[in-house]
């Protein structure tokens, strides 16, 4: 009796696992612990391969199904980050709507035109210590945002730009 209830017992277990990872709960599951998404607002352009188009997902995952695409060099709105993706909404071309794309896809560059440069600060504050000044026109690493302020990374070193000092234009000079 016990043999065939561990029989019985193993089953099932396979069959839910089964139903858990075919029907896409599992990555339900796996979201459903991620970090709460950081809320922003601002520009950044696609950076792909050129003749290559970024996806736009329902969801920050590989996994979630691809809503349309955003050629090279456009422009969108990020609203929102989560590890190393972003939600997205009103690209200049391509998919119109809103959807989450891979983050590291994703460019920056800043202004600054005819001074030394844009600072860097260490916290989303402008009273924060400044870290270094990045040369204007300079593309630079996007790897998130809080509120009008991107993370970037310039050279190794890691800090925050604020709204004013950033183009999210790939084909223009923001001034």
């Amino acid at each position: 009796m016990n043999n065939q209830l561990l029989k019985i017992s193993t089953g099932l277990a396979l069959i839910c696992a089964s139903v858990t990872i075919n029907t896409g709960i599992a990555n339900q599951m796996v979201l459903a612990k991620t970090k709460t998404p950081t809320k922003c607002n601002i520009y950044a352009y696609v950076d792909v391969s050129s003749g290559q188009a970024l996806n736009v997902r329902t969801g920050p995952s590989m996994q979630n199904k691809i809503l349309g695409q955003v050629p090279v060099n456009e422009t969108v709105n990020v609203i929102a980050v989560v590890s190393n993706w972003a939600r997205i909404t009103n690209a200049s071309a391509g998919y119109k709507g809103t959807g989450w794309v891979s983050l590291p896809k994703l460019g920056l560059s800043t202004t600054g035109y005819g001074t030394k440069g844009v600072r860097l600060y260490a916290k989303t504050n402008q009273n924060s210590q400044v870290i270094l000044r990045v040369p204007s026109s300079t593309s630079v690493n996007l790897l998130g945002c809080q509120g009008g302020w991107a993370l970037i990374e310039y050279k190794g070193i890691k800090g925050w730009l604020t709204r004013e000092d950033q183009c999210g234009a790939a084909l223009t000079t923001c001034s």
